[in-house]
This record gives C-alpha cells, structure tokens and sequence, in this order.
C-alpha cells in the first residue's frame, strides 16, 4: 500500500468539507469518497512543531522542534522522521514541495536531513512569495510526471506539500471569489481591509484546490487510486490574529481529510477526537507495521472500520517559540479545553507571533497592543465553541478545573516535558524576536533576544 501525504500551510478548517464557503470543489469531491476528521487537532500550531509531531508520532517537547526549523530549531534523532522510517521498511520516499522540518522551506537542499529518496521540489527562486502558488503548480506537474512512471512493485510514500494558503497570498483575486460577499473567520471584524484579506486567502485556497484535483486526477488514471493511502491535512490555524500560534480551537484545528482504500469509513464523517500525533502509529496499523517504541501518539486505524470508535478521550497541545518566546500548554477534551501560559512576566500579547496583514493591521490601529490575556482558562466548549468566556474562576467548574489541570501534569510528567522545570533553554543559534517586539521580520537588532542570533 502507498501514501500520498498531501499538506497545505496555514490553512485550518477554512475549506469546503468543513462547511466554509471555499471555492475548494476538488478537495469536497475527494472528501465525498474519504473520512473527514471533524475533531482532528495539531500538536502545535505553529508551522515546523505541528509538521514534525505528525511526521515523528511524538510531541515538540520530546522530538526537539520547538520552534521554526529556518530559525535554528531541529529534531533531536532524524532517523525518527516518517521518511526515514518508512525507508526502512521498503519504501521508496519522495518528497515534492514544502517541508518544514529541515532549514528554510523554500531551500531545495534543505531536506537533506530527513532522508527521502528523491526530491522532486522545483526551485522557487524565479518567484515572488505573492506568486508562490506558481510554484506550488510547477511542483504539483513534478508529482503527476513522477506517478505516471512510479514503480508497481515498489511501495512508495509521496509527500507533496504546497505553500498556500500561507502569507502574502496573491494580490488578484480570482474569477471564483467576490470579496463583497465574503466573512472573515471569527472573531475577525467585518469590514473592507479584512474582507480583503480574506478574499486573498480564498484566492490562495482556490489555487491549492487546483493542485490538489490535478494530483488526485492523475493517482486515479494511473491506477494507483485503489493501492493507496491519502491523506490531506495542514499544519495548524489561518494566519490571523488569535488563530494561527493559538491553542484556542482556531489555532490547533486542522482539516484532515483521508481516504483509505476499501475503508468503511470512506464518505463518512467521523467525530472522534484525532490529533497529529496519532497520524504515524494508524500509519503503522494500516500498513501492518511494527510501531516503533517511542511513539506517544494513539493510533486511530479502527475507526475506518468502525466510526463510532473514540481511541482517545483528549488530546494535547503546545507552543514554546514561534517568532517570540510563549510557553503554553493545554488539553482538550470532546467538551472542556484548558490552557496555561508559563511566562507570567508577560501577560500581552507577543504580537511578533501574529503574522503581518491587513486584519493586524487594522487590529494595531485599534488597541491591540494594550490587550492582555489569562495565564490560565477554563472553556466549555458545548456552550462555548468560541472559547470566548474563561471559567477558572467559576466556582461551578472548580472539579472540572482540577481534572484538567491534573490530566495535563500527569501528561507532562510522562513526556518529560522541560516546561516544568522552568523557563526553556535559549541556544545561540536560535532565532527569537523579544517578547515586545511588533513584527517577526524586524531588520532592528535590538528586537531580537541576544542570547540568540538576529540574522
């Protein structure tokens, strides 16, 4: 059986199969024939930690990612990527694309490190990074070419990541969108800049959708549609304020979309809390391959004999570094969500954790610099899908509280998790922007921890 591991950037549940008005028919129509995970979490929501924990089946505490692979993070053992391992196995892997796992995404040797077999991967220097949909199509035609010659008797795992929908998306808006009529993603305001800006993220998603359907279109004429495993996901939430590098929902809710040849679950939706970490050992299962041992993630394989299975009861999430330190924590059950922020000497927002555009924009003009949050919350999700009203102060919700508070530190105690002894280590050759600093891609050194490097 092969894999095709089709991923996208930033892009969250913003696509049609989550009941979003997308212009993503291609992806629907797949949906309509695979199983879509409505309750599918990433174990960190930021881009390199996310990627890494669904491709080692491990946490980023553990694996070692716990920032941005282009600002000096790594994993600690390689060997643990699903390449490698799938390569042990018989596999033959190719990578076309983006990774985040390994240096700059953009660096077409900066994969050398995971261990694919072949690296498909066009050069995106020829492009603006508003035109790197362009890219995403060469690299998609690169896939199609290389199904069309794939080996019968070799199994292969084929990871083809895209850029969009990540930042600056492209400037036209397509024929398929008509930003008069499109909404923002709560909380977002409703008004001319962010109608815009997510008109272009429309725009971006519409351009993935087609890469998508022309990759799914040629596995389907080449035969290979029925002999193999696809799986669609993205690494966290939408690049907008209190989404993306966020443990609210719409920071660690991701599409995951799979179809797995012959399931039961195919065409089904399946409501089962999932996380990314879980992704590695239901590839095991499926493949009937023996789980390495220092897996953490749960696998999920027997709910697409049966969707009625709930392999976990909650599921865990974290952030360390983005572009700014931010420890957080939390643990999320099918109703409650609790969250702790370890950095109590900063209670504003590390605004340099928020991509630059339009809706930051609009939201600096408007106080958002002087917002605090809660070093800890309590949300009920059922009454509170939002997680909009922190009950840790609630009285009512004190035994829910100590629950959670108590799943979460068992948890960490088992993970080994270093949050507990204190603030992370800062190494030289990491890059961090201050805590107070406005954008991520500041050209002052002084925004930059000096314990780090600034370039």
């Amino acid at each position: 059986m092969n894999i095709l591991y089709i991923h996208t950037h930033d892009s969250g549940r913003m696509v049609s199969p989550y009941g979003v008005n997308a212009p993503t028919d291609n992806l629907l129509a797949f949906a309509r024939d695979a199983a879509v995970f409505t309750q599918a979490y990433c174990a960190g929501p930021t881009c390199s930690p996310s990627r890494a924990a669904l491709l080692t089946g491990t946490y980023p505490h553990q694996n070692g990612m716990l920032g941005l692979a282009q600002r000096g993070f790594g994993l600690t053992d390689y060997r643990r990527h699903l390449a490698q391992f799938l390569g042990r196995h018989g596999y033959h892997t190719v990578l076309c694309g983006i990774q985040h796992e390994s240096g700059w995404y953009l660096d077409v040797d900066a994969p050398g490190k995971l261990g694919y077999n072949e690296v498909l991967t066009a050069s995106a220097d020829p492009y603006k990074k508003e035109d790197l949909h362009l890219w995403d199509a060469v690299n998609a035609d690169h896939v199609c070419q290389w199904l069309d010659q794939a080996k019968a008797d070799e199994p292969f795992f084929l990871s083809y990541g895209m850029h969009s929908t990540h930042r600056p998306y492209p400037v036209e808006i397509c024929e398929a969108v008509d930003e008069r009529y499109v909404r923002p993603p709560f909380p977002i305001d409703d008004n001319g800049e962010t109608r815009h800006d997510q008109a272009q993220f429309l725009t971006s998603a519409y351009y993935m959708d087609q890469n998508f359907g022309k990759v799914i279109s040629k596995l389907k004429e080449t035969g290979l549609m029925e002999k193999t495993i696809v799986m669609f996901t993205t690494d966290h939430g939408v690049a907008l304020p209190f989404n993306k590098c966020n443990l609210t929902d719409s920071g660690i809710g991701v599409s995951l979309i799979m179809r797995v040849p012959g399931a039961k679950a195919n065409g089904q939706v399946i409501d089962a809390l999932v996380s990314h970490v879980d992704v590695m050992p239901t590839l095991c299962d499926l493949l009937q391959l023996e789980k390495p041992d220092y897996l953490e993630g749960t696998s999920f394989a027997e709910v697409f004999e049966d969707i009625s299975a709930e392999p976990v009861s909650e599921i865990f999430a974290e952030v360390n570094f983005h572009t700014s330190y931010e420890p957080i924590r939390c643990v999320r059950t099918r109703r409650y969500k609790y969250i702790r922020y370890y950095d109590e000497s900063w209670t504003k927002l590390n605004l340099s954790n928020m991509d630059s555009s339009a809706s930051k924009d609009f939201y600096m003009r408007n106080d958002l610099a002087a917002q605090t949050k809660d070093t800890e919350a309590l949300y009920d999700c059922y009454y509170d899908p939002d997680e909009r009203k922190n009950l840790a102060q609630d009285p009512r919700y004190q035994e829910i509280l100590e629950d959670l508070r108590e799943k979460l530190r068992t948890f960490q105690i088992r993970t080994q998790d270093p949050i507990l002894h204190g603030e992370l280590e800062m190494k030289p050759e990491y890059k961090v922007n201050k805590k107070e600093c406005l954008n991520a891609s500041s050209k002052d050194p002084q925004d930059y921890d000096p314990r780090g490097r600034w370039q």
